[in-house]
């Protein structure tokens, strides 16, 4: 009797085991059916909202970012004329010319851009209108890792007073890179008052490139207390909104890196375009003019994020809009020597409006 109920009680347990597994397998399939469910109705529910042609066109304020050679190396006139032409056919309105790096002390040397003032002297002749802003950045240390200390309030100094260098050569404005910025960088905030100082004192602009914000602004701390800020798997340096009001305050153009998407779906592409631009324009585009980053280059991803979605992208947020923003808006193309003629003109069919529409700073 007793051998007999241990063997039943044996026999009980091992059902109880593969019970569970089952159990275990079943609440798996479901979890991943489930998953594989929520995946489906997401790319489908994207891949139905970007089907429908935008109906918002394009804008006249629009900036291009542009090599470092129109500065430190010498160009023939007919050079001058043909990027003149280049930026005029296209309605660009501001030019972002690489004119450093930044050296670790803050300053660049003038070797570095010494053809920048007959640079500068050809695109007012041949452009008029077109702003030319030197584009300045370096990588930001944090945490030890990086070239530039921003907290240091001497290498901020000697930014600004290289900033100033860059308009004594005819720049129309200063135009800041620096990476990475998190949204609790007080000394980034800091540099920008004091070059925004400098630029207004001159009649000149302030502009700023900065990374695409956050989805999620209450993410933010969770990131920051379990992820570091340095390595592969790092806290995104991603401005919130409070930081992005912040920036705006201090400046009078932004431009969105909004490139770099890493979706694998043209229509998840599109969406990520859109949201950015319908977010940060109803943000901060009362307050400054803003450019969202459209890219030109080959991203890891170009079947998905190539120029077409992203101004595609673009178009539809500027649709979502309930209302255009007080100031001038538009792309920022990423870059000038990646971008080719069919891109050009592909950028013209798809961007420009058919009438031609005055803008301001």
């Amino acid at each position: 009797m007793a051998g007999m109920r241990r063997s039943g009680g044996i026999r009980r347990s091992g059902g109880r085991r593969r019970g569970g597994r089952r159990g275990a397998l079943r609440w798996a399939g479901w979890t991943a059916a489930y998953v594989l469910g929520l995946v489906a109705l997401t790319l489908s529910g994207a891949w139905t909202w970007w089907q429908p042609e935008p109906e918002a066109r394009g804008t006249e304020a629009n900036a291009l970012w542009a090599r470092h050679q129109w500065v430190g190396e010498p160009h023939t006139d007919a050079e001058y004329r043909a990027l003149a032409e280049l930026l005029k056919q296209n309605r660009i309105t501001d030019v972002f010319f690489h004119s450093g790096p930044f050296e670790a002390d803050g300053t660049v040397p003038a070797a570095k851009y010494r053809y920048a003032k007959r640079l500068n002297d050809a695109v007012h002749k041949y452009a008029p209108g077109v702003r030319t802003q030197a584009y300045l950045g370096q990588i930001r240390t944090v945490d030890g890792k990086g070239v530039i200390e921003l907290d240091d309030t001497a290498v901020r100094v000697r930014v600004a007073s290289t900033a100033a260098d860059l308009l004594d050569v005819g720049f129309d404005g200063i135009h800041y890179d620096f990476e990475p910025i998190y949204p609790d960088d007080r000394a980034f905030l800091a540099l920008l008052e004091k070059t925004h100082e400098l630029t207004r004192s001159r009649g000149r602009l302030l502009s700023v490139a900065l990374e695409q914000p956050t989805l999620v602004d209450a993410a933010q701390p969770v990131y920051k207390a379990l992820l570091p800020r340095t390595g592969p798997w790092h806290y995104p340096p991603r401005p919130t909104d409070a930081f992005l009001r912040k920036v705006a305050r201090r400046v009078d153009q932004v431009a969105i890196m909004t490139y770099d998407v890493s979706l694998p779906t043209r229509s998840l592409a599109g969406w990520h375009f859109a949201r950015h631009t319908r977010h940060t324009l109803e943000l901060i585009g009362d307050q400054v003019t803003v450019f969202m980053g459209v890219p030109t280059y080959r991203p890891l991803m170009d079947w998905a994020e190539n120029l077409t979605v992203a101004l595609r992208g673009v178009r539809r947020g500027i649709g979502e809009l309930k209302r255009p923003p007080k100031r001038p808006y538009g792309v920022g193309v990423y870059a000038d020597w990646t971008t080719s003629p069919a891109e050009w003109a592909r950028y013209r069919a798809t961007w420009l409006p058919a009438t031609t529409e005055k803008v301001g700073r």
